[in-house]
C-alpha cells in the first residue's frame, strides 16, 4: 500500500461518486477493511458492490472510531441533518475531506465541532473510470501529511489540481464539476441532428459517442496544444468544418451560451453555501 494512503477511512455517502473514490482506493491497495462506509438509503446493487469488496457499511455513525480520514460524499442538502452524528467521529488526528458542491470549508467546520483539517476538493463523473479532475484546496488547520494523504485519496480516481483561494472551488464545480453533463448533452445533440440529416439514430449515437471519445483523448495526448490549435488543424479553409464552426461560433452561438451555463452553475454552487 503507498505510504501517503490512510490507515483508516469513515466514507459518509456511497453513490456513484462515494463508489467511484472506493474503486480508486482500493486499485492503489488499500486493504478494504480499512474502509467503512455510512450510507442507510443506499440501494441493493451499491450495497452487494460494497459486500463483494469487502467493504462495511453501517447505517450510521454510532459505535464507530474516529478515523484518520472523514470523507464527506452526501448530497449538500443532507449535512444539515448529518452533522450532529458524524462529530463523534472527528478524533485529534482525523480530518475531513468534503466533495460536497457549495458547502464551504467554513460552512463545515461551523457544523463539525468548529475547528478541524478540512479539505475541500470537487472531482467528477469520470472518476468512475478512472478519468476524473478534482480541484482542491485547504483549510488553515490542514497539515503538510494530510495533504498529502487528500492528494493520494484524490488522485486514485484522476489528476488532481490545488488552488489556493477557495472562492474558485465554486467556479471549478461551474467547469469541469458539472462538465461532464455538457459533454454528454453535445453527444446527445450530435447524435440527434445527424440523425436529422438522415442517419440511421443508432449508428449517429454510436459516431456522436466516438467524435466525443476521440476528441477527448487527444486533448489528453496533446496537452501542449491548445484547444483552439487543434481545432484550427481539423478545420480547412471553407470545408465542411469550417461551414459549421461558423454557425458554433456566431456572435450567439455556443461560446456565449457556454459562458452563461457556466456562471448558472457556479450562482447555484453559491446558493449551496451556509
Amino acid at each position: 500500500m503507498p505510504d501517503k494512503l490512510p490507515s483508516s477511512i469513515v466514507l459518509v455517502g456511497a453513490g456513484k461518486m462515494g463508489q467511484a473514490m472506493l474503486v480508486g482506493w482500493l486499485a492503489l491497495g488499500l486493504d478494504p477493511a480499512c474502509i467503512t462506509a455510512i450510507d442507510p438509503g443506499l440501494d441493493n446493487a451499491g450495497r452487494a458492490r460494497l459486500a463483494k469488496e469487502g467493504v462495511r457499511l453501517v447505517a450510521g455513525p454510532k459505535g464507530l472510531a474516529p478515523p484518520q480520514v472523514l470523507v464527506l460524499a452526501i448530497k449538500p442538502q443532507m449535512l444539515d441533518a448529518a452533522a450532529s452524528g458524524l462529530i463523534q467521529l472527528i478524533g485529534n488526528t482525523t480530518f475531513i475531506l468534503s466533495i460536497l458542491a457549495g458547502k464551504r470549508i467554513s460552512d463545515l467546520a461551523s457544523r463539525l465541532g468548529g475547528s478541524p483539517p478540512i479539505v475541500r476538493a470537487m472531482p467528477n463523473t469520470p472518476a468512475a473510470v478512472g478519468r476524473g479532475i478534482s480541484a482542491a484546496v485547504t483549510g488553515p488547520k490542514v497539515t503538510e501529511a494530510q495533504r498529502e494523504t487528500a492528494h493520494a485519496l484524490l488522485g486514485a480516481i484522476g489528476r488532481v489540481e490545488w488552488v489556493d483561494n477557495e472562492a474558485l472551488i465554486d467556479a471549478v464545480t461551474a467547469v469541469s464539476g458539472s462538465g461532464p453533463a455538457y459533454v454528454f448533452l453535445l453527444a446527445e445533440c450530435m447524435a440527434a441532428a445527424g440523425a436529422e440529416v438522415g442517419l440511421p439514430p443508432d449508428l449517429a449515437m454510436r459516431l456522436a459517442r466516438a467524435t466525443v471519445e476521440g476528441a477527448g483523448e487527444l486533448l489528453f495526448r496533446e496537452p501542449d496544444l491548445e484547444a483552439a490549435t487543434l481545432r484550427r488543424n481539423v478545420t480547412s479553409p471553407a470545408g465542411t468544418t469550417a461551414a459549421a464552426l461558423d454557425v458554433l461560433m456566431a456572435e450567439e452561438g455556443l461560446a456565449p451560451l457556454i459562458k452563461r451555463a457556466v456562471a448558472a452553475a457556479a450562482r447555484r454552487a453559491g446558493e449551496l453555501a451556509g
